[in-house]
């Protein structure tokens, strides 16, 4: 009897875990909670009617993903600007990535240069910022980003150096939005051009050294932080 209850209820509870973390997820990505602030499980379960155990559920979610911290004796939190991780994902990818798209463009085919011009094109037409999803890129530009710099990846042909990115893609994408917002003076339009073209011309070297500077400047607007603004530790 016990059993039968608990496969009853289950389908149900993980219904509702699931919409609480996707609510999380989307309100730290569209910046509801600025960085450092905490996340309250009593709060959030008042907020959307549910248990304890169904937002703690959710909050490890969004932790296993990179987007909050779980704090010593402090609950969980969004993570602040001055954490090391998002220099040391800046490292891995200017690392990883450039050797990628160095083995796309000896390996890749007529047809990745044809997915790269494409996803190229949607990016360049999808606009960045939509009234009403917030302050920071909109997720129909970040899904057309992500998979602009995928596909310039996915030539190389490794599986296992793709799932490596996906990984560091995920954690790097809430230092990514902090950043525009923090430099909005900042233009990458030109610096994906850039990749277009030097990735389709073949020319290896370039588009290596495009892409590192590309990677490079995120992690700088994170450490370079403007005079107005005050230190936010965690």
């Amino acid at each position: 009897m016990t059993q039968t209850a608990h496969t009853s209820t289950s389908p149900g509870k993980q219904m509702l875990s699931e919409q609480v973390y996707t609510h999380l997820r989307d309100a730290i990505m569209r910046g509801d909670y600025a960085p450092g602030d905490a996340l309250k499980p009593q709060s959030l379960a008042k907020e959307q009617g549910v248990s304890l155990a169904v937002v703690r559920e959710s909050l490890v979610r969004v932790v296993g993903e990179g987007l909050a911290d779980r704090l010593p004796n402090r609950g969980f939190a969004v993570p602040a600007f001055s954490d090391r991780r998002w220099q040391e994902i800046a490292e891995a990818r200017r690392t990883i990535e450039p050797v990628m798209l160095r083995m796309s463009i000896e390996r890749g085919d007529v047809d990745w240069e044809a997915r790269v011009r494409a996803a190229h094109h949607r990016l360049a037409r999808t606009p960045a910022y939509v009234p009403g999803e917030g302050e920071y890129y909109s997720d129909a530009w970040a899904a057309a980003h992500r998979d602009f710099h995928r596909t310039l990846l996915e030539g190389c042909g490794n599986p296992v150096l793709l799932e490596t990115f996906d990984r560091m893609w995920i954690a790097s994408e809430l230092a990514r939005r902090w950043t525009a917002h923090r430099r909005p003076e900042r233009d990458g339009a030109p610096e994906h051009r850039r990749l277009e073209e030097t990735a389709l011309a073949r020319d290896a070297d370039a588009a290596a050294e495009v892409l590192t500077q590309h990677l490079t400047m995120t992690a700088v607007a994170l450490t370079d932080r403007p005079h107005h603004e005050p230190s936010v530790d965690a």
